[in-house]
């Protein structure tokens, strides 16, 4: 392990400016003398007036990244610190985790050295305990089920069969399908003890496999007795989910029986309530390797999702190989002190970078397929585009002011402009590539948070506006969205977008499909306008949110809290065996990813596997005139997405 040469402490106080006011300590560990330095911080609470610091000089700031310089000739000895305030800050700090989330000297040789950060202390008020995370668990019947299926009439049992297996008159279908779930239970559960055999066995039961015409593709039903277990089903996605099913029953007997049963008689009819079972990823602002997002899609299947949504681009990078414009995982993926874009929340000193090829990505859908999960692609268009401005400079006006707007993570001038018909050509090729890649019907293409005024310093994009009647930024908008429905359209796909697609006259509802992710009263309007709309509000299904208002509860707050408490009410029973289960296939994700800008508090399992701002979501679907809105959130078992 590498000693810590630096440390900057930090402190937020609710007094000394409209949002209270950051202390920040820089402690020299490093056994000599330090001078002519440069200090960079990353933060999602931003400083937006940089003449309000007292003790240093405030030099730049592009979105989360922050430099500052220490007064001119300071030079600390090892074990001194250099202490300096800001309080000119866009909101205030409200948790333990809205500090310094990453830092780093810039030296005078101009070499770049690693600085550890601690959790933002709160000073001039009390810093309060989180809560307890969750209520107890309860069931009314005791089986392990998660999600719980739509019906169950079952009565638990003493025994638990030794295995499960094909029966003799299964077609080679229902064996292989047999196979790939007792794969992806060893994948997920490595040291457990296998459910099922391909080979009979005197201890076990057979399953006896039979396909009903009435059943939909997703349903099954289950009948159990002493002898041997039906499964029938409807297509391929409702025997992996009866199967999966079998798994989860048979498991939870078997290492848990002092709260669950294997069922002795009785059926489970199990069909999903919505259509649309997702989980969104950005894998933007946190590079995931290939090995991670095969590992987070087997979760998904196990929990019975059907929708993996990949944000694959956005300001921070752009992941996707286009071969028609290498320079977007060149140029367009690597942040650091010295590479083309500069390091955000979480970066330090080292470099950070990575894509995904077209292989990986085949291998990636081809493996969400066989587990019945379709893989949504997002490129986030108009705006969230710096990565891919930075990698075709060509995209941009180059008579619009170099920070004319800003978007509200504070990037500047970072909208592909609907005014530069080099955009449409990249738009097409970029297509043309996606719909090779993956078979999915949708294309998402983000939509959201374009900023207002936005292209409104573009000598192009207001000669547009005047020849086309196109009166601010959100008609312009609508009016490039509908170009590239356009684009969509003429390739077999649908278009979906987050919420504020339908701005400035949005695009036309058939065909499409929004996100509601503000709050869940847009996605009803939107419901009422015509669109089809799948509800994930910050507010509900965000994993990274605060649980609580407590300053030491770990997580961000923009969306608002989320207390497990209420969402506990809402969500279907389930024990505490459960929850800890769903938690320790999250945590096994990436624990890289958790050391790396994230949350080091372990009890909150979706934040240690998703460490930065806005990266997963769960999501349902709210489908046309139909408001039914039943979902919870819960921190470590999305439950309510049956």
């Amino acid at each position: 392990m590498l000693p810590v040469l630096y440390r900057l402490e930090s402190a937020w106080q609710p007094d000394g400016g409209p949002f209270g006011r950051f202390t920040f300590s820089l402690f020299n560990l490093s056994g000599g003398p330090l001078s002519a330095f440069r200090l960079v911080y990353t933060s999602l609470t931003r400083v937006i007036e940089g003449a309000a610091c007292e003790n240093a000089v405030f030099l730049r700031r592009n979105a989360n990244f922050h430099e500052f310089a220490p007064p001119e000739g300071l030079t600390l000895a090892h074990g001194e610190h250099w202490t300096f305030t800001v309080n000119g800050l866009h909101r205030e700090a409200k948790h333990c985790t809205d500090g310094a989330k990453s830092a780093y000297l810039t030296l005078a040789d101009g070499s770049h050295v690693p600085v550890a950060v601690s959790d933002l202390r709160l000073e001039g008020a009390v810093s309060e305990l989180p809560p307890v995370r969750l209520p107890k668990g309860r069931l009314e019947l005791p089986f392990a089920l998660q999600p719980w299926p739509a019906e169950i009439d079952a009565a638990p049992g003493e025994a638990v069969p030794d295995v499960l297996y094909p029966a003799a008159e299964s077609n080679a279908d229902e064996v292989d399908a047999v196979s790939n779930v007792l794969a992806l239970f060893h994948r997920l559960f490595s040291a457990g003890h296998a459910p099922f055999s391909l080979a009979p066995s005197p201890q076990g039961l057979p399953i006896v496999f039979k396909k009903k015409a009435e059943l939909e593709g997703e349903a099954y039903r289950l009948a159990f007795s002493d002898r041997e277990i039906r499964l029938d089903y409807g297509a391929a996605a409702g025997r992996q989910y009866a199967l999966t099913t079998l798994a989860q029953l048979i498991d939870g007997a078997r290492n848990h029986g002092g709260d669950f049963r294997f069922p002795a008689s009785g059926e489970i009819p199990d069909r999903p309530r919505y259509g649309w079972r997702g989980c969104h990823l950005d894998v933007s602002r946190q590079f995931y390797p290939t090995a991670d997002i095969v590992r987070l899609i087997d979760i998904l299947a196990w929990f019975k999702l059907n929708i993996f949504h990949w944000h694959l681009t956005d300001d921070e990078a752009w992941r996707l190989e286009i071969k028609a414009y290498p320079t977007l995982t060149t140029l367009g993926v690597m942040r650091g002190p010295d590479e083309p874009m500069l390091p955000q929340l979480g970066n330090g000193a080292e470099p950070v970078g990575g894509f995904y090829s077209h292989a990986d990505v085949k291998a990636i859908v081809a493996h969400a397929a066989a587990l019945s999960i379709e893989v949504v692609p997002e490129i986030d268009i108009p705006g969230h585009s710096t990565a891919a401005l930075v990698a075709l400079p060509e995209l941009s006006d180059g008579q619009e002011a170099p920070e004319s707007y800003h978007s509200v993570q504070g990037y500047p001038n970072n909208a592909l402009n609907p005014a530069i018909p080099l955009t449409y050509e990249f738009l097409e090729k970029v297509f043309d590539e996606m719909v090779e890649l993956f078979p999915s019907r949708y294309i998402h293409v983000g939509g959201d948070e374009v900023a207002d005024g936005s292209w409104l310093a573009s000598p192009l994009a207001r000669k547009l506006m005047e020849q086309e009647g196109i009166s601010g930024t959100f008609a312009l908008q609508s009016y490039f969205l509908k170009k590239v429905k356009q684009m969509l359209t003429a390739r077999g796909r649908k278009l979906v977008g987050w919420n504020e697609v339908a701005h400035g006259g949005g695009v036309g509802t058939e065909g499409t499909l929004l996100m509601a992710w503000e709050n869940p009263k847009v996605g009803i309007e939107l419901a009422r306008e015509g669109y089809d709309v799948v509800m994930t509000p910050g507010q509900a299904y965000y994993l990274d949110m605060a649980q609580a208002d407590a300053w030491q509860e770990p997580g961000a707050s923009w969306a608002g809290t989320a207390t497990p408490a209420s969402a506990d009410e809402r969500a279907n029973a389930a024990s505490d065996v459960l929850k800890e289960t769903f938690m320790a296939l999250l945590l096994s994700v990436s624990t890289s990813a958790s050391k790396r800008g994230g949350c080091n508090h372990q009890q909150r399992a979706s934040r240690q596997m998703l460490p930065v701002h806005n990266s997963f979501r769960v999501q349902g679907f709210l489908a046309r005139d139909r408001y039914v809105f039943t979902f919870a959130r819960s921190a470590v078992m999305p439950t309510a997405v049956q």
